[in-house]
C-alpha cells in the first residue's frame, strides 16, 4: 500500500536524487524527531532549490542526529518567470512581507535598493534571505529566489541590462493604467521598480522615464503603501506577461 504524501517540507542543502542519502543537521533533526516526533519510516518532502521535490524517508533518527533517503521525486524543478523585483527598504516587519510575498509570487531576483528618499538603509540580507527560504518551503515552491545585497538605484540603473524591460510604477498622471501599459508588451527579462514610502525623486523619476528599456504604469488612483505596491505590481505583471496563464 501506498504511503500519504508527506506533510512535513523541509530545505536541505545536499544533492537530491533517487537513492541519495541526506543527513540532517543537529537542527533539523531536533525538529524532525523531537518537535514533529518522526521515527524511522515516516516521510518527509525535500527540497533544495536545484532538484524539485523528493520524497524522503527517514532511515535513522536520533535527538541530535539523523538520516533521510530519497525515494521519488513529487515534483520537477520550477523555475519562474525572469522577473527581478527592485524595492527600496521600509520598516522592518514590511520589508519581510515584500519578500515573502515577491517569493510566493515568482519573482527570480528581489534586489533592494537605496534611493534617495529611503528612510531604512540598513538590512539585514541573510535574515531577508531566510524570509525568502521560509517563504519556498511553506508554499510549496522548488525555487528560491536570489535575494541581493543592497545596491544604490543609481548604480544598479548604470549596469542596467540593454535587453531587460522595466516596468517602472510612475505615481505621475501621464503613466498609463498597467493593464494597459503591458498589453502592448511581450514575454522576455523584466523587471519592477517600486519606491519608497515618500516615492521617487524628481531625478530618479526623471532618469527612469528616460530609459528606453522602461515602460511607465499607474497602479491605480489611490496610494498604495510600498509593500501594497509590491504585491499589486507583481499580480499585474503576472496576469498580463507571467506564467499564470
Amino acid at each position: 500500500m501506498a504511503k500519504k504524501r508527506a506533510k512535513i517540507r523541509l530545505f536541505v542543502e545536499g544533492t537530491l536524487g533517487e537513492g541519495q542519502g541526506i543527513v540532517a543537521s543537529k537542527e533539523q533533526a531536533n525538529y524532525l524527531f523531537n518537535v514533529m516526533r518522526l521515527k524511522i519510516g515516516d516521510n518527509v518532502l525535500l527540497f533544495n532549490g536545484r532538484d524539485g521535490e523528493w520524497q524522503a524517508e527517514v532511515v535513522e533518527a536520533g535527538k541530535r542526529a539523523g538520516k533521510l533517503a530519497c525515494r521519488s521525486q513529487t515534483a520537477p524543478l520550477q523555475l519562474p518567470p525572469d522577473l527581478w523585483l527592485l524595492f527600496a527598504p521600509i520598516k522592518k516587519s514590511r520589508t519581510a512581507f515584500i519578500v515573502e510575498k515577491a517569493t510566493e509570487l515568482g519573482a527570480a531576483r528581489i534586489m533592494p535598493v537605496l534611493t534617495d528618499f529611503t528612510n531604512m538603509d540598513k538590512i539585514q540580507i541573510d535574515r531577508l534571505r531566510a524570509y525568502a527560504l521560509e517563504a519556498t518551503e511553506q508554499c510549496g515552491g522548488t525555487f528560491i529566489p536570489e535575494v541581493c545585497d543592497i545596491q544604490k538605484l543609481s548604480d544598479v540603473l548604470d549596469d542596467w541590462p540593454e535587453d531587460r524591460h522595466i516596468m517602472f510604477c510612475d505615481e505621475s498622471r501621464e503613466a498609463l493604467p498597467v493593464a494597459q501599459a503591458l498589453a502592448a508588451e511581450t514575454k522576455g527579462k523584466w523587471a519592477i521598480v517600486i519606491g519608497p514610502e515618500g516615492g521617487f525623486s524628481p531625478a530618479e523619476a526623471e532618469r527612469l522615464r528616460g530609459m528606453k528599456q522602461v515602460t511607465c504604469v499607474t497602479l491605480g488612483p489611490r496610494i498604495l503603501r510600498a509593500d501594497t505596491a509590491a504585491v499589486a505590481a507583481l499580480t499585474a505583471w503576472q496576469s498580463a506577461l507571467g506564467d499564470w496563464e
